[in-house]
């Protein structure tokens, strides 16, 4: 999905963001309001400042139980690295759903151009296309279970009215696990769940979970009415998967890259084909913001198989220390430990929790190699918020519209000034028209899970050593 706010590398905006924040870092040592001496007062007013300020907040963290003490450890590089067990961040589910983000009140980004208007929580409320409902669960057969639902709204105007979600909290790493009864589906429909930094797009990443950007070799039919799962990330240069992501970490492929035009005559090359494994957003034989993209190896794995199987559950592993960012599809059947973990995540009680285990779930559809010794190192990727949104056509479903909806395009056929069929504008009457068909454009969520692993000491070389032995 394109950002809201579309900065490109080396951009005065991102050198200025850059020496504001290079300067937060060097007049303090915490993330919060926590004074901490800057390094113009003398040595031993710095030494004995320091002592008094690690005293006082490592009894606070004491205090505050042992989530307290491993974020101070974080803080502090006290020398610990998160590869621990996971533990939940946010159990976003029912009523305390909305609670999680900031609803975007404006037009769609330029960089999407999407046929429709993003509004106001207030608003979206008002007509009735964000909110909690509480029903039986097509899955379980249970009663009563709150969903969220989320879609839109015609308008006189003619764009839409929707929903675009900005997660409120920042995330470096993390399991985020996404529980879906239905999600928006067919022509003219471009749904998102994904997570970037739009203020240091693409400096900061983007990983796409649900969402398809490029015109590829494949079966599958695209964002207008997709079934095929993909994983996509976007990066500024110097990250590329290429030769890092051994065949028996994934089951799943990269997407095929043809009819790139020729740099010198313009003509479409479709005599070449290249796997879309480089995440740099302007790498050489992809279309421009392609990114990496991992395809699932199987064709119901997104849209309407999975909501006719009464929905799905949608992993992605953000884990930099361990090197990898994973991507799982689990519809109908959802292995026990993470069903089990999803169960628990709203109890009270902690010691009912159960806590994922990722490489109990099987074989992941996407990898990618990420951090030390990869092709991709781990500041590739940080500060990034999770987003949600529903767009209609735009610079992807609707330059697609014609060739993946052709019927609907000879129906609502709109030329240009010269005459020539004009695939968005053909797209955008579509839309305005209000087909019944956008009827099952909508999110029906059971809730969103995000975890994070816990701070330990790192393992010693020997110990590593045996383990890969």
């Amino acid at each position: 999905m394109a950002p809201r706010q579309q900065e490109h590398e080396g951009s005065p905006l991102l050198e200025k963001d850059a020496k504001h924040l290079e300067l937060g870092r060097q007049t303090s040592s915490f993330v919060g309001d926590v004074y901490a001496p800057t390094t113009s007062a003398p040595s031993w007013i710095r030494s004995a400042a320091e002592k008094s300020l690690v005293v006082v907040l490592a009894t606070a963290a004491v205090l505050a139980g042992r989530g307290g003490f491993l974020y101070f450890q974080e803080k502090t590089g006290a020398g610990l690295v998160p590869t621990g067990p996971y533990r939940l961040v946010e159990a976003q589910e029912g009523e305390d759903f909305f609670s999680y983000y900031e609803f975007l009140d404006g037009p769609d980004s330029i960089g999407s151009a999407g046929h429709n208007v993003y509004v106001s929580r207030s608003k979206a409320e008002k007509l009735g296309i964000a909110g909690v409902v509480s029903e039986e669960d097509p899955r379980t057969g249970e009663d009563d279970v709150p969903f969220v639902h989320m879609s839109s709204a015609p308008t006189k105007e003619g764009p839409r009215d929707s929903v675009r979600l900005e997660g409120k909290r920042r995330f470096d790493r993390g399991l985020f696990i996404l529980d879906v009864r239905h999600m928006p589906d067919g022509c003219g429909v471009w749904p998102a769940f994904w997570m970037t930094d739009e203020a240091a797009w693409p400096r900061n990443g983007e990983v796409d979970v649900l969402e398809v950007f490029v015109l590829a070799l494949g079966t599958d039919k695209g964002v207008n009415g997709q079934t095929v799962a993909k994983t996509a990330l976007h990066t500024s240069d110097k990250c590329d998967m290429y030769a890092h992501v051994p065949e028996y970490a994934k089951t799943g492929d990269w997407e095929w890259v043809t009819g790139i035009p020729d740099t010198f005559t313009g003509e479409p090359d479709f005599r070449t084909a290249k796997a879309a494994d480089n995440c740099w957003v302007m790498a050489q034989h992809q279309w421009a913001n392609e990114g990496c993209t991992a395809v699932h190896d199987r064709n119901d794995t997104l849209g309407a198989p999975v909501n006719d199987n009464g929905g799905g559950v949608y992993a992605l592993e953000w884990d930099p220390e361990n090197r990898h960012i994973r991507s799982w599809v689990f519809s109908p059947d959802v292995p026990q430990n993470l069903q089990d973990a999803i169960d628990t995540a709203g109890s009270k009680d902690a010691s009912e929790m159960v806590m994922p285990d990722p490489d109990t779930w099987g074989i992941p559809y996407a990898y990618f190699a990420i951090g030390e010794g990869t092709g991709c190192s781990k500041d590739h990727f940080k500060n990034m918020r999770i987003v949600f949104n529903l767009a209609f056509c735009g610079n992807v479903s609707g330059n697609r519209f014609s060739g993946e909806c052709p019927a609907l395009a000879k129906k609502f056929n709109v030329t240009d000034r010269k005459g020539n069929h004009d695939p968005v504008l053909t797209c955008n009457a579509y839309v305005e028209s209000d087909p019944a068909a956008l009827e099952e454009a909508y999110w029906k969520i059971k809730g969103v899970y995000v975890y994070e692993r816990e701070f330990e000491m790192p393992a010693k070389k020997e110990d590593l050593a045996e383990q890969e032995a």
